[in-house]
């Protein structure tokens, strides 16, 4: 099941590796979407609410959390393009002695801090109950999503972007069959809702730890393994932490957001919500293209193939912005139909808020895109400080946006956060990229080598 993307027409192994990532990050989003739908349609449009204000307070911890995970898995992408198999047992042992721990932490911040940042973020009255019940369960659940992130990093580090995908897609049958137990049968309402996702990460989680011991001998740990130094420790947290907090710098910034929209009333966090939640599905596709330089450039940087990331670069940034003009003009034509999904037909002025940040956002795909790709090719050559720095500025235009646009021109400005964001962060990024590549380019002219370009 493992693949070296070492070889073969780099666009083609970027595209096939990004695929089973698209359907399984479909998958994970829909997990959040199949909340929202059942609690929109079945509990209210305040239950709808409440789970889209927890969002970016989920985003904060979990964002956290996925980024540490990407980041570690880096270490030992590299080395598998290296063809260092004892140092990719190495860095996946580091890796769960490193996760344990997270998870723990994070358990515990979560735990205590959900309440204060709720009513420090002014979240309605009519709301509040609802999502402190909410965001408590999936806090609570945090190992169970350690649990499935750091095992299908680890798989997909070593090529394998198909398995975690088919136990991703029997994990979402269970959660929709115990959504509709705990809703229609036992009446749970937002809680049992929250508890399906957790029961559903837990079963992923250990399907693919079952089938790492199974069928995948790169990645089977014997007891020598284990005997890992501090520097080993050491090198995994340097590159994971800044991408981790590169994700929470971002979500501090959706924070804000959300904050903007609590004091615009429940009608604007509707259509937010709504439209969010769409939005992300739109630029999913962008956002795997983005996961799989991150491999790619792993293994190829590992295996001294700068000539295959640069090819992989250009080639992959010009699918994804053709596929980033469709977007937009899907969204200019299709009017209220997609936030009507989650919001019924009769919300008109609702559904014309949805729309409107949709035709917005979709407008700026292209920077979206790049900013994928770059940022994650370059996560993959191991530099994990100027991502960090894309994340303060997406921090910056995102705040910007919700206090000071957001003031000035209502819900429209705050339609411009996402936009703003992007375009901030996309500056930084490409002049390390044009940076960094000409620096290996010179050090590919003095330390000439065979090049295979296969």
């Amino acid at each position: 099941m493992v693949k070296n993307l070492t070889v073969g027409e780099p666009l083609k192994v970027i595209l096939f590796f990004a695929i089973p990532l698209f359907l399984g990050n479909l998958l994970q989003q829909s997990y959040n979407i199949l909340d929202t739908l059942i609690v929109g349609r079945t509990v209210g449009r305040n239950a709808l609410a409440a789970v889209g204000s927890t969002g970016s307070l989920s985003f904060l911890i979990l964002g956290f959390m996925n980024g540490f995970g990407i980041g570690a898995a880096v270490i030992t992408s590299q080395r598998f393009g290296s063809g260092d198999t004892e140092g990719v047992r190495k860095s996946f042992a580091a890796t769960i002695i490193i996760s344990i721990g997270l998870a723990v932490v994070l358990t515990l911040i979560a735990a205590f801090g959900a309440k204060p940042i709720l009513l420090f973020l002014q979240t309605p009255a009519e709301i509040f109950d609802d999502a402190y019940l909410y965001i408590s369960i999936i806090f609570l659940g945090i190992p169970t999503a350690m649990l499935f992130n750091l095992f299908s990093n680890v798989m997909r580090a070593v090529g394998d972007s198909r398995t975690p995908l088919i136990f991703l897609a029997i994990a979402f049958s269970l959660k929709l069959a115990i959504n509709l137990l705990f809703i229609y049968v036992f009446n749970a309402g937002i809680g049992g809702v929250a508890l399906s996702t957790v029961m559903a990460q837990l079963v992923s989680g250990l399907l693919c730890l079952l089938f790492i011991i199974k069928r995948m001998p790169v990645l089977r740990l014997t007891l020598s393994d284990w005997r890992i130094n501090i520097g080993e420790i050491t090198k995994h947290i340097k590159i994971a932490l800044p991408v981790g907090f590169q994700m929470s710098i971002i979500a501090i910034g959706t924070i804000t957001v959300t904050y903007a929209l609590n004091i615009l009333g429940t009608e604007a966090v509707a259509a937010y919500s709504a439209a969010a939640k769409i939005d992300v599905l739109a630029y999913m596709a962008l956002f795997s293209i983005g996961g799989a330089m991150t491999t790619y450039s792993a293994q190829n940087f590992g295996a001294h193939r700068i000539d295959r990331i640069r090819k992989g670069v250009l080639h992959i940034s010009a699918v994804a912005c053709l596929y980033s003009i469709l977007m937009v003009l899907v969204f200019i034509f299709t009017g209220h139909f997609f936030p009507s999904i989650f919001l019924g037909k009769d919300s008109i002025e609702t559904l014309s808020m949805s729309n409107n940040y949709l035709v917005i956002c979709s407008s700026f795909y292209i920077f979206l895109a790049m900013l994928f790709i770059i940022r994650q090719s370059l996560l993959g050559m191991g530099d994990s400080v100027t991502p960090t720095i894309a994340g303060i500025m997406e921090l910056v235009m995102r705040i910007f946006a919700a206090i000071i646009l957001g003031k000035t021109f209502g819900f429209i400005g705050i339609c411009f956060a996402n936009p703003l964001a992007w375009v901030g962060a996309i500056i930084p990024l490409v002049i390390a990229y044009i940076i960094r590549m000409k620096k290996l380019k010179t050090e590919e002219l003095n330390c000439p080598r065979i090049n295979a370009d296969s």
